[in-house]
């Protein structure tokens, strides 16, 4: 399973999981080209350096919590670092970004849910050759598919998974 892949970087999935926040602020309108390039380029290297001894291709599921980035009643601190970089306070975050944001970061796949109730959408899935953007082509089982199994979903309520293409 994802032979071609397995040995590889988290560079597919970082830049995914960058690409998909940086969209929050460029969507707002409140930072300029240069702000949003730099709070990409500073997400990305902070996520890399946070996530490279809990990155298990092997073992995807591994270390997931680790690498979930969450936005509720706290700012997640890896956002907020990115943030504090462009000159954006924890107010203008907040206001910028879902109230509600759970954002997983796994080997082989990105996936987020707004709200607590909200679906599970995927970013990234995984393919025979390695991450794509689009549905899920193979056997390979999600850590939010493997929670289902073993009876921990989140959200507690309905469990719906919806694939998302840009």
């Amino acid at each position: 399973m994802h032979t071609l892949y397995a040995r590889g970087t988290m560079k597919p999935e970082i830049t995914a999981a960058v690409g998909f926040l940086s969209r929050f602020l460029r969507i707002k309108g409140h930072v300029n080209d240069r702000q949003l390039q730099t709070f990409s380029q500073s997400l990305q290297d902070i996520l890399s350096e946070q996530y490279k001894h809990h990155w298990f291709p092997d073992r995807p599921c591994k270390g997931s919590g680790y690498r979930c980035i969450r936005i509720n009643h706290k700012m997640d601190p890896l956002v907020w670092q990115a943030g504090q970089r462009i000159g954006l306070t924890i107010q203008q975050l907040y206001m910028l970004l879902p109230s509600e944001l759970t954002l997983w970061v796994d080997p082989f796949e990105v996936s987020y849910r707004i709200g607590e109730d909200g679906s599970i959408c995927v970013l990234v899935a995984p393919s025979a050759s390695g991450p794509s953007v689009g549905p899920m082509v193979d056997s390979h089982i999600s850590c939010k598919e493997e929670l289902m199994v073993l009876g921990r979903a989140s959200p507690s309520k309905a469990y719906n998974m919806m694939t998302v293409s840009s």
